[in-house]
């Protein structure tokens, strides 16, 4: 749903992410949107307020508890419930992500009450706002589109599971990709083709053998390399590009998640610490 009209905040982007095509983030007032159709998926939810829409002339709504999905090519409107208006917001997937033969069934079908689903969108959004976390938002958005697939099934198809040592060697042929990665990174829509399998299986994969999905993994690795080359000396600016960061801020950010404390810190704590120096104040040496 696309805008004009009264409007309190409307942000857009296109963020780097292989098959999303914008990201809408809006607070409408009063606003009503005349019928009209995208080329894209249109997964949509309310954070405030409530929607009222009709989709092929069958009238819905939306609740904060609901997720929304318009199929591309279809006619809807949409307009506030209420005279309080609405905030939502919305990601916009290429046709080919879910699929035009999916679009009978979200039709008939284009609202759930999923509290997985919407937990997993609400984590995609955070990181879309992020352009330095692309690999998360791939791993994000692989389970929200796998999710998807299981309210819009095509027939004959049967979500099932791959056996345990299938799955095995898939999660450690990808920790072997992201290990030969490290630093210049790579899509899990590369990945997938390399290893000849669906991207949501891949994290799937890989977060039942190793606990933790492939984005946290990959974080993780550059930060122990990141330690070791702060530990010698290196400046963080120059650390955070070696390691394969997107800058020093991105570094700082992801360093201070894990030990509490930023790489320059971290890195003069150590160097008071060598032979030959006194320990800060208040500090044992380690």
């Amino acid at each position: 749903m696309r805008t004009s009209g009264t409007v309190s905040q409307v942000r857009a982007w296109r963020p780097p992410v292989p098959g999303i095509t914008e990201v809408l983030h809006a607070r409408f007032v009063d606003h009503a949107y005349p019928a009209h159709t995208h080329d894209t998926w249109t997964l949509l939810v309310v954070d405030d307020g409530a929607v009222v829409y009709d989709l092929d002339r069958h009238r819905h709504d939306t609740s904060r508890s609901q997720v929304t999905v318009l199929p591309p090519g279809v006619p809807h409107d949409g307009r506030p419930a209420t005279g309080h208006g609405f905030r939502k917001r919305v990601v916009y997937l290429d046709a080919g992500v879910l699929g035009r033969e999916r679009t009978g069934r979200a039709v008939d079908h284009p609202g759930w009450v999923d509290p997985e689903l919407r937990a997993g969108l609400d984590q995609l959004h955070r990181v879309l706002a992020d352009p330095a976390e692309t690999f998360e938002a791939e791993s994000r958005l692989a389970l929200v589109v796998e999710r998807l697939r299981l309210h819009l099934p095509q027939r004959g198809e049967h979500p099932g599971t791959a056996a345990a040592a299938s799955r095995r060697r898939l999660a450690r042929d990808l920790r072997e990709l992201l290990d030969a990665h490290l630093v210049t990174g790579m899509t899990l829509a590369q990945a997938g083709r390399l290893l000849q399998a669906p991207e949501s299986g891949l994290v799937r994969a890989f977060t039942r053998e190793y606990g933790i999905p492939p984005h946290r993994y990959l974080t993780g690795r550059r930060l122990d390399r990141a330690r070791r080359l702060l530990l010698a000396g290196e400046p963080a600016a120059e650390v955070a590009v070696a390691v394969g960061f997107h800058d020093q801020a991105h570094l700082t950010r992801h360093f201070r998640r894990l030990l509490g404390v930023p790489p320059g810190r971290f890195a003069r704590d150590a160097a008071a610490l060598r032979p030959g120096c006194r320990p800060p104040p208040g500090r044992a040496p380690r």
